[in-house]
């Protein structure tokens, strides 16, 4: 059940979770616009991809005006995200600026350019890739408080743009099978072992099933939503405090 031009902009879109996001968009029948540094493997059916670097502020706001004067687009999904592993010795200025960019002033600058089609249409469904690592994670200090600033910015941002018929959620993968984290985390390491214990439903998540909360949240059905955090972690956000 779609319309508003059945437009999602998705940032970070060519690999990991947010491919299958696009993967299961187009599957659902929308067209998706890929805001991305590298282009995918290969283009979905109903894709269309942007190549811009998200730290680049003038070069982003430039896409996206150039984007929304073409298609209106009521769905935005920003999810592009940069880890810089460091604990808080290690934790440089440059780390936490680079990081800052692109998880939470990325995600602000993109909102600020759909807002006025948003408003137009009384209709907008925002949803905030955040993480796990919001609520507190070893080695994170930079990607835990951008990852945290996110759940401010949704739910602050949810207030603001109530009354225009748009919705503002975010969702928190725990830790979730993609290239990235298996090449991290290789299968059968002592330390995934640690992992995979700490999960109770006893195994990693899969793409597809992030996936799936963020197709359903940018329902036209899910008016009623707003402002609130989802974690699809397998039960981890429960499971700490045993």
């Amino acid at each position: 059940m779609h319309s508003h031009q059945d437009r999602v902009l998705i940032t970070g879109a060519s690999r990991g979770i947010g491919r299958a996001i696009a993967k299961r968009l187009i599957d659902d029948g929308l067209q998706v616009l890929n805001l991305d540094k590298e282009a995918p493997e290969k283009l979905f059916g109903q894709e269309i991809f942007v190549q811009v670097d998200l730290a680049d502020e003038t070069a982003l706001r430039s896409a996206l005006t150039e984007l929304v004067s073409k298609h209106p687009i009521t769905r935005l999904v920003n999810n592009a995200g940069i880890v810089r592993p460091a604990n808080i010795d290690a934790t440089t200025s440059a780390d936490l600026a680079a990081v800052i960019k692109v998880n939470l002033s990325a995600a602000i600058i993109c909102v600020q350019a759909l807002l006025p089609g948003m408003r137009a249409a009384r209709f907008g469904r925002i949803i905030n890739i955040s993480s796990r690592a919001a609520l507190g994670k070893a080695e994170r200090i930079a990607y835990s408080s951008s990852k945290a600033a996110l759940l401010g910015f949704t739910r602050t941002l949810a207030l603001e743009v109530a009354i225009d018929g748009i919705t503002v959620n975010a969702i928190g993968p725990g830790p979730i099978a993609t290239e990235l984290f298996n090449s991290a985390n290789p299968p059968g390491a002592a330390a995934t072992q640690r992992i995979l214990e700490s999960v109770p439903l006893g195994r990693i998540g899969q793409p597809d099933e992030v996936a799936h909360l963020v197709a359903s949240l940018l329902d036209e059905r899910a008016g009623f939503t707003t402002g609130q955090v989802i974690y699809v972690c397998g039960g981890m956000t429960v499971g700490l405090t045993q």
